[in-house]
């Protein structure tokens, strides 16, 4: 009897006026090569936030979505009027 735990990334859906990147990874634990059980944890990725040590789809994802416009335009709606 072999427990396994797999963590993948299955889903990058790219939402809203500055291109937020939401990504959901399911965590996968299977048992003899048969799943047991799966769960989802979902973060977001903000326009110029950094994303070292994320998967390298969501890397290139966010390198082509978050041009230095978005992330100007995203971070000037964070100041205060």
């Amino acid at each position: 009897m072999a427990l396994t735990k797999e963590v993948i990334t299955d889903k990058v859906e790219v939402v809203g006026q500055y291109r937020h990147v939401q990504v959901r990874t399911a965590t996968v634990v299977k048992e003899d090569g048969v799943e047991l059980s799966r769960s989802f944890h979902r973060h977001v990725v903000a326009p110029g936030e950094d994303t070292t040590g994320m998967d390298a789809e969501v890397i290139a994802i966010c390198a082509a979505v978050h041009t230095p416009a978005v992330i100007a335009a995203y971070e000037a709606s964070l100041l205060p009027e």
